[in-house]
């Protein structure tokens, strides 16, 4: 099983997640981070750490969520890693729990 970075991460990319996880599974786009389920150990560091809630167990994840479970592997293949906790965006806050994102998000 792996954990699934979802919708709520679009446009607030906060990378408190990235700090905890011992095995470097996150990969950065422009405004959105993703796990790469081949590299994801199910270690459960992470998902506490989201301060927005945008991360979830395969197992667990909405299903109005569970595209998101392709499109973290499809783009974890694409983006580079990341292995520090970065400053978020400057409008991070404005953009949590707001419904909808998946529109903004940038490859």
């Amino acid at each position: 099983m792996t954990f699934v970075v979802t919708e709520n991460c679009i446009k607030c990319k906060y990378t408190d997640c990235v700090e905890v996880c011992p095995v470097d599974c996150f990969h950065e786009g422009p405004n959105f981070l993703v796990i790469d389920p081949e590299e994801c150990i199910d270690c459960t560091l992470c998902e506490p750490e989201c301060p927005v809630e945008a991360i979830f167990p395969e197992d667990d994840l909405p299903k109005s969520q569970r595209h998101f479970l392709e499109l973290n592997a499809e783009l974890a293949a694409e983006w580079p890693t990341i292995t520090e906790m970065k400053p978020a965006p400057a409008d991070a806050a404005e953009w949590e729990d707001m419904p909808g994102k998946l529109e903004h998000l940038e490859r």
